[in-house]
């Protein structure tokens, strides 16, 4: 890099950290500061900090690779991590969450299964199933960092794997400083600057890719059913997939694992388990909503860069040899300098955002639903902060360990989301539509399917994810139904408070019966399951003519990009009638 570039980033990180020491002794006040930020923060704010925490480089390196290698039918592979995500979100699982009332998503299953051992086992298993998942993410996120990193900073070392794990380490040792500082106070306030920083750097990509690729050059090199969205059950050249996606080879299995997957997932709340906390640290359940509806806004920019990175690529540089790496490669030959500091500065604000929410997660499970719980219970606020410091750097160098010994984002991130995600889609779905499902069963069904999870990549045979899905999903059900009618329900004071509270719809009905709620009430327009189905489905359509418009734009298919644009609008604006509207005024919330 240029010295201007490597300037830009020393000011960058030199802000950040400032940032956090700012806010220390804020955040330091006590959990619900330092995890949550004291519930006091703007919907748009927290909506800014969710969004650009999926903004990562990782994924965003994965993307780009998956469209170079399978054109616009790569969205199907988002879908596995919750695509539609915002939909479900606004219009019905934000509130959900933000009136449980609680810290962590694990200490939510107290509020639905009890403080008995039933509810403490589930908040255990939660929690477990919750921490291996995020130190997978940050495994993720050492490969893709130290993959962006090395290609910009000569370490003199020749061995490429060398090279990505000693820069990972350095950008982890700054990250982990930033969290361990201010907690979510600074986490939300970077997230809204990063998130302006981001969107500046995704724009200059996208324009730079516009103006440098024409459509004749694209007409050169392009398949000619490149932006299909049909999914192929077959690839039809396999031959040009590189060794490490030679599974893909099966696309239409995959994209079927990938759909269900991701409503699944969806269906059971935020599946990330950090997003549990953006939602809890809402000022109120409508507030959490507009979070759920804003969420989506603010990842736009992201698709129009990924399609520029990918045709800038296709068209400028020829192949090369690790598709995970594409995207450092374009941005380090196209980009001028300074312009180059201010973009890399800009995709490690989303690398910051990213780890500093997963991070800032893993440890409040450790801290609030096993440290504090069991182990001291009397302890004062200034002892749980400095806890939170320690589970913050275990869960670091767990992460370390994690991506030291794997050697590509995909091996990575294909595991976390269909053998480990098996393991807890079904459980996270059942725990807020069907009231019988009660603490053993979930505890039962969450940790089967983790041991399922855990045993997979020792079996070859069972690596192929059209395999490993259905069966570590099956071991979940049946652990989930077996633990369920081989013990006693939930009690019924738990039950009753759970749905007077969070007002879930499902197979609720003998639990209704008992709540003591008005005919009126049940039948509330923002709380019917046919308005949320309503919404969910027009916001998810929303949601995909949103992603695909940038992506038609940079690549000039410019018909394409203002159809899908239209329809977006239009759908919009139907919204604000379907659920905008309907939204409770915040004196008649329940949990309020």
């Amino acid at each position: 890099m240029d010295p201007i570039d490597i300037a830009i980033l020393v000011l960058y990180f030199a802000f950040v950290t400032g940032v956090g020491f700012w806010y220390q002794r804020r955040a330091a006040r006590d959990l619900e500061s330092y995890f949550l930020g004291g519930k006091s923060m703007h919907w748009l704010t927290l909506a800014m900090s969710g969004a650009v925490s999926n903004f990562d480089i990782s994924g965003t390196m994965w993307i780009v690779a998956l469209i170079s290698l399978f054109g616009m039918r790569s969205m199907w592979n988002h879908w596995v991590w919750g695509f539609l995500m915002g939909a479900f979100f606004m219009s019905f699982m934000g509130k959900w969450v933000r009136r449980s009332g609680v810290m962590t998503g694990a200490e939510w299953m107290v509020t639905r299964f009890g403080s008995g051992p039933a509810g403490t086992t589930a908040r255990i298993s939660y929690t477990i199933i919750a921490v291996v998942t995020l130190v997978g993410f940050l495994g993720y996120a050492f490969q893709g960092i130290g993959k962006f990193t090395s290609i910009f900073i000569d370490l003199g070392l020749e061995d490429p794997a060398s090279s990505t794990r000693v820069a990972a380490l350095g950008i982890f040792g700054i990250a982990t400083l930033y969290v361990l500082l201010g907690g979510l106070y600074s986490l939300v306030i970077t997230n809204v600057i990063q998130t302006i920083l981001l969107t500046a750097a995704a724009l200059i990509i996208a324009a730079v890719a516009y103006v440098n690729v024409s459509p004749d050059q694209l007409a050169e090199v392009l398949p000619a059913d490149w932006t299909s969205l049909m999914p192929v059950w077959h690839w039809s050249d396999p031959a040009s997939l590189p060794e490490a996606y030679a599974g893909y080879e099966w696309f239409g299995a995959l994209v079927l694992v990938w759909v269900v997957k991701g409503l699944l997932l969806n269906l059971g709340g935020p599946g990330q388990m950090y997003d549990f906390q953006i939602f809890l640290a809402a000022r109120n359940p409508r507030d959490a909503a507009k979070v759920g509806a804003a969420w989506s806004g603010f990842l736009l920019v992201r698709w129009a860069m990924t399609m520029g990175i990918a045709l800038l690529a296709m068209t400028g540089i020829g192949s090369v040899e690790d598709p995970e790496r594409v995207m450092p490669v374009v941005l380090d030959r196209f980009l001028w300098p300074g312009v180059r500091g201010f973009v890399i500065a800009g995709l490690f604000s989303a690398f910051l955002s990213t780890y500093g929410a997963v991070v800032n997660a893993a440890a409040s499970y450790l801290v609030r639903d096993l440290w504090q719980p069991f182990f001291a219970p009397g302890a004062s606020a200034k002892n749980l902060v400095r806890a939170s410091y320690m589970a913050t750097v275990g869960v670091v160098v767990a992460g370390v360990a994690l991506g030291w010994n794997t050697e590509s984002i995909r091996q990575i991130w294909d595991w976390i989301m269909i053998p480990l995600g098996g393991a807890f889609v079904i459980p996270n779905a059942l725990r807020w539509y069907w009231w019988r499902l009660n603490g053993w069963g979930y505890s039962m069904g969450t940790l089967l399917g983790l041991a399922a999870g855990l045993i997979v990549p020792f079996v070859p045979s069972l690596s192929p994810l059209y395999i490993c899905f259905p069966l570590v999903s099956l071991v979940s059900l049946v652990g989930c139904l077996a633990g369920t009618w081989l013990s006693r329900p939930t009690e019924d004071g738990v039950l009753v408070a759970f749905f007077r509270t969070v007002r879930p719809f499902g197979f609720w009905g003998p639990i209704r019966e008992r709540s003591g709620l008005s005919e009126a009430e049940l039948r509330d327009p923002s709380e019917s399951a046919v308005i949320a189905a309503v919404n969910v489905t027009l916001a998810g359509a929303a949601t995909l003519a949103s992603y695909l418009a940038p992506m038609y734009l940079v690549a000039h298919y410019h018909t394409e990009a203002a159809i899908s644009a239209v329809i977006a609008t239009g759908l919009c604006g139907v919204l604000y009638f379907t659920w905008y509207r309907t939204l409770s005024p915040q004196s008649s919330d329940p949990s309020q």
